[in-house]
């Protein structure tokens, strides 16, 4: 049986605990219905401010941008042959000449000496030469053809002698004696003709020919050392190849100019040629004769340009395909060297489904893709097929519809799923702080 004492101070013990639970709930109870609005609040679910447009069709033309330089239309690094000082300059740098003009002219009394000795060397050969082709030769045949006559002449005649007296001796009318002698006489007659007839003949096949030959061989010589000697005198006046525009003048007058060294520079910048270097893949879709634009350092506008020329073989240390784009430079407002931004008009397709390029979005493997508004006011994902592009829009081959709502801005970062709405750029700063205070809250 328990002892009423020890119960009653039990209850003594346990009761201050139970008052203070009971405070502490109350307590609990009367915050709860004071202070209604410390209530954690449900997280609201975040809405990001995008731009947003549907897919345009139209006409575009790809553009294809490549570096260059400027380089001009023709250009010559006039170089003397001969080694003389510089007697006098008739341009100066910057000034406009045309093909043929006379720049510079060296020294050369010397030349113009030895030229002259040749000159009157070339004169006595032609005079030989005049000498032997109508008076010396001509004489020689005419005398070896009278030569001729006159031994066939006298063989005939003492041929004839010979007849008669062979004749008259038959018939005892003359002594044997007589016989021998005209008999002797022919045969010196005979070896005179035929010594005559030789030297004739000699004198037409082969005398002739070779007099003929020497003569002309003597004043071929001569005149081979007269052009030498006129060209190391034309040697020493310096000439422009081209027409343009004198850019280099490194010496002045009176200083040696050494052959083989450049001594003036001329170079036609009535066109320029903006040169570089382009994928042989890119390279494809160029033809000569298409349009571009040449963005100039210092210019507000581009100029135009066209393709000019492509290199049929690609460079060895570079694999690349070297391309020049054509730009008028009459005005001379450009400069040789520049270093310009070309953009070349390639592909075009008429009928392109297009949207900014800013809404395209590049996966780690290299796939292409796009975020969508959809129906549901969240983002979506959506795979594409590009084409061309004209960089500010690229064509989309496959994936969209026209009804496709694109997010052209806001679209980086943005998670599958997330709450967007559609507004203006602006208001994209102002929804960011508004999203950091919720997280604050939360």
């Amino acid at each position: 049986m328990t002892d009423p004492h020890t119960m009653s101070n039990s209850k003594a013990v346990h009761a201050p605990a139970q008052i203070v639970r009971s405070t502490l709930a109350g307590a609990a109870v009367i915050s709860l219905l004071l202070f209604p609005g410390c209530k954690k609040e449900a997280t609201p679910a975040v809405e990001v401010t995008v731009q947003a447009e549907h897919p345009e069709q139209g006409s575009m033309s790809e553009h294809i941008t490549v570096d260059a330089i400027l380089a001009p239309l023709a250009q010559a690094a006039i170089e003397p042959k001969i080694t003389a000082p510089v007697r006098k300059f008739y341009v100066q740098r910057g000034a406009k000449v045309k093909e043929g003009q006379l720049l510079a002219v060296l020294e050369n009394t010397d030349l113009a000496a030895a030229a002259l000795d040749n000159k009157g060397t070339y004169i006595a050969a032609q005079a030989a030469y005049d000498t032997a082709t109508k008076a010396q030769v001509p004489e020689d045949v005419q005398k070896a053809e009278l030569d001729f006559a006159q031994a066939k002449a006298n063989l005939d005649l003492n041929q004839s002698i010979v007849k008669s007296r062979k004749q008259l001796f038959t018939e005892g009318a003359i002594p044997g004696r007589d016989l021998d002698t005209a008999q002797a006489a022919l045969v010196q007659a005979q070896a005179a003709y035929d010594t005559a007839a030789k030297h004739l003949e000699s004198m037409r096949a082969v005398t002739r020919e070779s007099a003929l030959k020497a003569a002309q061989g003597q004043l071929s010589s001569a005149e081979g050392k007269l052009k030498g000697a006129d060209a190391q005198v034309s040697y020493s006046e310096i000439h422009s190849p081209i027409n343009g525009v004198v850019t280099d003048r490194p010496l002045f007058a009176g200083e040696t100019a050494a052959a083989g060294a450049p001594l003036l520079t001329v170079m036609d910048t009535s066109s320029l040629l903006a040169k570089s270097h382009v994928a042989q893949s890119v390279m494809q879709q160029m033809k000569v004769g298409d349009e571009a634009k040449i963005q100039i350092p210092g210019l507000a506008d581009p100029v135009t340009a066209k393709v000019f020329l492509i290199s049929p073989a690609l460079d060895p240390g570079s694999t690349t395909v070297e391309v020049w784009l054509k730009i008028d430079n009459k005005a001379g407002k450009l400069k040789v060297g520049t270093p310009v931004k070309s953009s070349i008009t390639g592909r075009t397709v008429a009928q392109a489904w297009k949207i900014p390029a800013a809404a395209i979005l590049t996966g780690q493997d290299g796939s292409k893709s796009v975020m969508l508004v959809g129906s549901d006011g969240a983002a979506h994902r959506k795979a594409v097929t590009l084409g061309i592009s004209d960089g500010d829009d690229v064509e989309v081959t496959t994936g969209l519809s026209p009804s496709d709502m694109v997010i052209t801005g806001g679209a980086f970062g943005l998670d599958e799923g997330t709450k967007v709405k559609v507004g203006p750029a602006e208001a994209d700063d102002e929804a960011k702080p508004a999203a950091s205070k919720s997280g604050d809250k939360e």
